[in-house]
């Protein structure tokens, strides 16, 4: 690539998280720009990349991360802003609402990486994941020392999350006396009594990946929980792994998953660290296996815990939402799943769409949904009602309704099975990101992710709670 000066920052972005600077005042320091959509796996996994690197050789460049919306509800600078720093994202962030940016760099795709030398120039642009990171930040940055430790960076964060029990919950299970939350913020799972008492935690509260007990386990932003029995599986998303907990012992074990993004395998899973899965974000049990919601590949896949095998069951691999039989149906980053008796209902996020599995025969079809690029909050028949941005899904047990955590609209959504129609459930207010759901003890349980919180609502009185969760 040609090296060339570049034009500066869109004039009318909105600075998100940090004061507004120019390129030209960056100019002495290396220069990412980094185009991403907030609510696409595959960015953040590429700003999780840029992130490791960034810790590796501290101070040597300045990241600008570009969040170019794809949804509406991207469009609010405080929506963007909580779906960047659910993947932990604290580098300075710009809104490029109406793509100024986007045009005026000539990006193409996300993600997309524009690397700036310390003159401003432009000398290398890395599209999606086919480009080696490492090699190309470590040759932007040859010769340039890391600072010394009271050279602080150029832009810091400002205003960040508030310090409360929870950070970012994304998943919930219930059972008859206990409440299991994902805090994905704080890397652990909790169990907690109905009335948010902190019972038992799992996890040291810490990235990382280590299997034992409760004082010695470590996750990474699980965002998935399905409770079978006396386990509890987790979708440790940010290791890349398929985890337990046995709960009468606290032991925790990995079943799938080495703590990278791989490219799964079916057959037998001999060793689990050689096992790679790709972004897992949701798991539910039947037929003695685990299905899961490999948001990263956008397919479907089940491990069978008796015979420790791992399987395709559905999706191409191609972000898309097409309707068929087994690996010729498409998903767009199945995200949650709920199952019940042969069927497995998915959650498609980008699509906007709720689809079903047949689990035997592996048939695709979508209940709601009208394209990866069609959404909105029309209530109605299943061909013309309307998802933003679904993140979450439940199955009631005593009535043919799915319970829908519609993230993009700060909905509770319902849709009877069989023919029924999308409905929007009347609450007293918006709720702030909704990503997990869990039905149980006669009511619905609610992961207000953005709000760091969890909210518990009665169907039969439409009584909307907090649940103070309490150490």
């Amino acid at each position: 690539m040609n090296v060339q000066l570049v034009q500066d920052l869109p004039e009318f972005a909105t600075w998100l998280n940090a004061a507004p600077t120019t390129l030209t005042e960056l100019r002495g320091r290396p220069v990412v720009l980094a185009f991403v959509n907030a609510g696409s796996v595959w960015c953040a996994q590429r700003l999780a990349e840029l992130g490791q690197w960034q810790s590796r050789n501290p101070g040597k460049l300045q990241p600008l991360i570009l969040q170019v919306p794809r949804f509406d509800f991207e469009r609010t600078p405080e929506q963007a802003l909580k779906l960047l720093r659910r993947h932990g994202v604290g580098s300075p962030a710009l809104l490029d609402a109406d793509w100024d940016g986007w045009r005026r760099f000539n990006v193409t795709a996300w993600p997309t990486l524009v690397l700036l030398d310390s003159q401003g120039r432009e000398v290398d642009r890395l599209v999606g994941f086919g480009d080696d990171l490492d090699r190309a930040l470590n040759a932007l940055c040859q010769g340039i020392a890391s600072p010394l430790d009271g050279d602080a960076p150029r832009l810091r964060e400002l205003s960040p999350e508030p310090r409360l029990p929870l950070l970012f919950p994304s998943a919930l299970a219930v059972s008859t006396e206990r409440l299991y939350i994902a805090d994905s913020g704080h890397h652990r799972i909790l169990e907690c009594s109905h009335a948010g008492r902190v019972l038992r935690q799992f996890g040291l509260g810490t990235a990382d990946m280590m299997d034992g007990g409760p004082g010695e386990a470590a996750f990474n932003r699980p965002q998935g929980l399905a409770l079978e029995r006396e386990w509890l599986y987790v979708a440790d998303t940010g290791n890349h792994a398929l985890r337990r907990v046995h709960l009468l012992t606290g032991q925790v074990d990995t079943l799938c998953g080495n703590g990278r993004p791989g490219e799964p395998r079916e057959g037998a899973v001999a060793d689990p660290r050689q096992a790679p899965l790709n972004h897992p974000q949701g798991i539910a049990v039947a037929d003695n296996q685990v299905h899961i919601a490999m948001a990263g590949d956008n397919r479907i896949w089940s491990y069978h815990l008796g015979q420790r095998t791992l399987s395709w069951r559905a999706g191409s691999g191609a972000m898309d939402e097409r309707d068929g039989s087994g690996h010729m149906a498409a998903f767009a980053q199945p995200t949650a799943l709920a199952a019940v008796q042969q069927v497995l209902y998915v959650c498609d996020a980008l699509g906007s769409s709720i689809r079903s599995m047949q689990l035997r025969g592996d048939l695709v079809q979508t209940l709601v949904g009208q394209g990866p690029w069609s959404f909105g909050e029309q209530d109605g028949p299943r061909t013309t009602a309307l998802l933003q941005y679904p993140q979450a899904i439940a199955m009631s047990p005593d009535a043919p309704v799915l319970w829908i955590a519609d993230a993009g609209n700060g909905r509770l959504r319902t849709l009877r099975l069989g023919g029924g129609e999308l409905s929007t459930v009347e609450l007293p207010r918006r709720l702030h990101g909704p990503s997990g759901l869990a039905l149980g003890g006669g009511a619905v349980w609610i992961a207000e992710t953005d709000a760091h919180a969890v909210l518990r609502f009665d169907p039969v009185s439409g009584v909307l709670s907090d649940v103070p969760i309490s150490e």
